[in-house]
């Protein structure tokens, strides 16, 4: 029986798949490792977990370290204050993002070249070097502890990137649309809206889930600006009580549990749409 040579190649490369395979399983097992510790040892109690460690798995489920957590931050206060700021950002981010790439993409306005260096520039600032005069300006302006100064500041540090990225999407924009809109009387901002928007959907639904994640997971700028409780977010929250006397391990990781949970959730609900925008981003 001979074996064609079709046949033959796949099976030679058989073990190779296997064994990449079998890579991807035990990274992936790294991975989620942490995180199975993590919620292992959330359901603890101290006495579980004083007397068989942190990898042994709970002799029965004990809530009141998740209870306890919750009631001692008033999370749920803190989980509002985190997605109406990464909501706003999302959105305000995409929205200015759009304006400028379609100005600097589409319009081609003069010194288009500095203005993306400007905007990437922007990018590779790290925030230390923004806290000094945001922290001055803030007060001048009387935004400082307030949620206001975090949303105007990452709508603008996540628009930077935004512009940057959809500036080159822009410019390969196809024109044939653009000037089939001017023939029946679309100006550039119907244009904007009724054409390009349409068309770039995927990847603007990137970069608002992108944006959403990135600002749900900032500490530095919020824990810098928010220092009142009422107006802190979750990652502020669970930082400023890692160090408080009465956090044991099992609320440590109960905490942690509960950071963790809604970017997850977050996540797994745009997961299609991430993957339909890389894929779109890809055929193109």
């Amino acid at each position: 029986m001979t074996v064609t040579p079709s046949r033959a190649s796949f099976r030679a490369r058989h073990p190779t798949r296997f064994l990449i395979l079998a890579l991807l399983l035990v990274l992936l097992l790294l991975v989620v490792a942490p995180l199975l510790v993590v919620a292992i040892n959330a359901v603890k109690s101290p006495a579980d977990y004083a007397a068989h460690g942190p990898l042994a798995l709970p002799g029965h489920l004990h809530w009141k370290g998740v209870v306890d957590f919750w009631n001692r931050v008033d999370f749920g206060l803190k989980l509002w204050n985190s997605f109406i700021t990464s909501l706003v950002v999302a959105v305000l981010g995409v929205v200015l993002s759009v304006c400028n790439a379609y100005a600097l993409g589409v319009g081609r306005v003069k010194g288009r070249i500095w203005f993306l260096v400007f905007f990437l520039i922007a990018n590779l600032l790290p925030q230390e070097a923004l806290v000094y005069p945001l922290y001055h300006l803030s007060k001048q302006l009387g935004l400082y502890d307030s949620l206001f100064s975090i949303i105007i500041i990452f709508t603008v540090v996540q628009s930077a990137f935004g512009t940057y990225l959809l500036t080159s999407v822009y410019t390969e924009f196809p024109k044939e649309l653009l000037e089939a809109a001017s023939i029946d009387g679309a100006g550039r901002w119907r244009a904007l809206w009724r054409v390009v928007v349409p068309v770039s959907r995927p990847t603007l639904a990137v970069l608002f889930t992108f944006f959403f994640i990135w600002t749900w997971n900032e500490f530095f700028l919020p824990l810098i600006f928010l220092i009142s409780n009422d107006n802190q977010t979750v990652p502020v929250a669970l930082g400023v009580l890692q160090g408080d006397r009465l956090m044991d391990a099992t609320t440590t990781s109960a905490s942690a549990l509960i950071g963790i949970v809604p970017a997850m959730v977050f996540f797994l609900l745009f997961q299609r749409t991430l993957t339909r925008g890389v894929a779109a981003g890809a055929i193109k």
